[in-house]
Parts: structure tokens; sequence; C-alpha cells
């Protein structure tokens, strides 16, 4: 019997139709929408039964998704094992977006992008805790009752003097997964001991982690939104505990530590490439701010060739509303270096592979290398 499912962490699809056949398999699926909002992209989901059968999976809604750009040139991920996974065969045309694949097993899982498990997470949190160097700080609670936790790598002064203080937030979008893996590279690299570039980043800098802000949103199989419907990424100029505690619990913490840098990750739909956004169209942009950010660029670069300059966004992108974004809030208020950090969700058009196109572990080696441009960053701010 041909079945699909998604009653697992971050599952998420609708079915409208699945016609079986002894050599095919014919699906009409839906793409849900988050589960408090009217956002819709993300999917994730199990097809069992149909092995050596050619199936033709049609999301049949999917020109009316919020980012229909974002189709064109975009495949899909698949896994056998939920460990390992593949891009396959997949064309967008007249709204529909299509996946034919003839999968050589029972069970197989396809995805939007490869995820990131709340599990995962977990253990992510186990390996800092059982690091000399790391501590887990409960920020406080989520709507859906989860533990909203940040890693953070913290020294006292010898000299009393102040240290820099660097942040690093991810998966404000939860259907953003690579963003996730981006602080797997960060965090593991910053807990080895033999590592050269973190043992000389934690001499000169505190470093806090909050690898998921939207735990809720992340479990529920959304792409944009948490629990309560919020987009996180635009409730930082007035968030609440009401709507938005995520926000407000991180930036009560950052009103008490201070913040030197500031990198936000996440994923964009359309753009084939890894970039950043600055904060050069708020109205009290620092010389000081332009400079960091243009030496940052270029130290990312020489780090690691998967991160470009050329292609990105437009600087009055977010003009009209962007205080209530978390790196032009942060870039306003503390006056530091305020980055958006965006990957692909299709492939990385510089270095392009065929098989698994952009996915979890090259976000994860962005992650390691950008360590090297925070190292210079902290050392110039220094000097």
């Amino acid at each position: 019997m041909v079945s699909i499912s998604s009653a697992f962490d971050s599952g998420a699809i609708e079915i409208d139709r699945i016609d079986a056949q002894a050599d095919r398999v014919d699906c009409a699926l839906r793409i849900r929408r988050d589960s408090q909002a009217d956002f819709t992209q993300w999917f994730h989901f199990r097809l069992q039964g149909a092995s050596r059968r050619h199936c033709s999976l049609r999301f049949v809604n999917a020109g009316a998704c919020t980012y229909p750009d974002g189709w064109d040139g975009y495949r899909a991920v698949a896994s056998y094992d939920h460990v390992n996974w593949f891009r396959v065969p997949t064309t967008y045309r007249d709204g529909v977006l299509a996946i034919e694949f003839t999968p050589e097993r029972d069970s197989v899982y396809f995805a939007y992008f490869e995820p990131y498990s709340w599990e995962r997470h977990l253990q992510l949190l186990g390996r800092a805790e059982t690091s000399p160097r790391a501590r887990i700080v409960r920020l406080g609670t989520t709507p859906d009752g989860r533990d909203f936790d940040a890693i953070e790598f913290v020294r006292t002064a010898t000299s009393g003097a102040r240290r820099p203080q660097v942040w690093l937030i991810a998966r404000q979008h939860p259907g953003e997964t690579m963003a996730e893996w981006f602080v797997e590279g960060w965090v593991e690299r910053l807990i080895d001991e033999s590592d050269p570039v973190a043992r000389a980043l934690l001499e000169r800098a505190d470093v806090r982690v909050v690898p998921n802000m939207n735990p809720d949103g992340a479990v529920r199989g959304n792409l944009r939104t948490s629990a309560t419907g919020a987009n996180l990424n635009r409730e930082w100029l007035a968030p609440s505990m009401d709507r938005s505690p995520e926000v407000y619990l991180v930036r009560e913490r950052m009103e008490q530590t201070g913040v030197d840098l500031f990198i936000d990750a996440h994923g964009d739909e359309a753009l084939p490439y890894n970039f950043v956004a600055g904060s050069e169209m708020l109205p009290d942009f620092k010389e000081s701010q332009r400079v960091a950010q243009a030496a940052f660029v270029a130290a990312l670069k020489t780090a690691s060739p998967d991160f470009q300059d050329r292609y990105g966004y437009a600087a009055g992108k977010y003009s009209t509303d962007a205080l209530k974004l978390a790196s032009k809030w942060v870039g306003h208020r503390f006056g530091c270096l305020s980055l958006t950090l965006e990957m692909p969700f299709k492939d990385n058009a510089d270095w392009p592979d065929e098989r698994v196109g952009w996915n979890g572990a090259r976000s994860k080696r962005l992650g390691e290398a950008a360590l090297v441009a925070v190292l210079g960053h902290v050392a110039a701010s220094r000097a």
C-alpha cells in the first residue's frame, strides 16, 4: 500500500490524491501553510510503498506559495535514512512544482531543504555542555513549553577591561534549517580545544549563540513563523512576552551583555549564493560600521570561496521597517557591526554540487570559516 505521512518533527504536507498503479505512483499534494499564519513554502514528508515505481509528486499550489520565484532552478531533497540527503529531479511549470523520481527502497523522505531536527539541536547543546569552554543558559520557555537556550563562551577579563561581545542567532524563520547547520559548524569549532582560531578568539572575546530562535515553529513544520504566528524577524522593535517571547528574551540578554558583533543566520529562497546584508540603510549608520562591514566581508571571502559579495540584496530593500529586523535593530541600538547572513535553498551557483546542492554539511563548513572573519574583526577592534 502506498502512503504519505508527515506526523513527525517538522513534518508538513497536505494530500489531495494518491493514484498507485503497478508501475507508477501519481500524487497531487499541497504545501501546507504555517500553523498560525499564511506563509507557505516548507514541506517535509515520508512516502512508503512505492519502491521501484516511478513517482510523480505534484505540488499543485506551488504557484500560490509565499516565494514562487524560489521554485525556478530549485530541486527538492530526498533521503532513505533521514540522515543522508540528496537532490532529486524537480521542475516548476504553470504554477505546479513536480518531483519525478523512482525510489530504490520502500521508504523515502522528501523535504524543502535538509532538516535540522529538535533532537539534533538537543545533541548540539549536549556537546557544548560537556565542553569546559561553554555553558548552557536557559533564557526562558517558548509558547509551546520548550526550553529556550543559549550557548555562552564567557571568560572573566583578567585586566578588568570589558571584553568584546559576539552574538550569533539562527532560525528566526524555522524552515531556514541551513542556519542551524551553520551554527553547528561555529559551535563545534569553538569547543575544539586544538583549534587555534577558536583559542585565539575566546582569548579576546565572549561569544553567545542562540542556535534556534524559533523551536516551536521548527517542530511544527513552519517556514517563517512561531507558535503564536509571529514572524520573529519583524518583532525586534517592540517584542512582547505574549506574541514574541523569543525575541523579547534575547533582547533582554543583549541589554545585559552589550553587543560588538552580531550575525543573524538565514536562508534565501531565490538567490543561489551566500551573502550578507548590513545596516547601511539606517540614518545613523556610522563610518566605523561601514569599514568593519567591508573588512568582515573581505575576510570571509578569503576564508571560504563559498562566500561572495557580487550578488545580494539592494541596500534599501528593508528601509521602510528596518528597525523591526534583528540585524538593523541591533546595529542601531549598539552601533556595532551587525549582519544578516543568507544561504541558499538551492545550490551555490559559484561552486555547484549536482548531487546534494547547497546542504547541511556545506552550511556547517561556512559556519566554521566565518569564525576566521570574526577573529579578524575582534582583533582589529582591539588593536
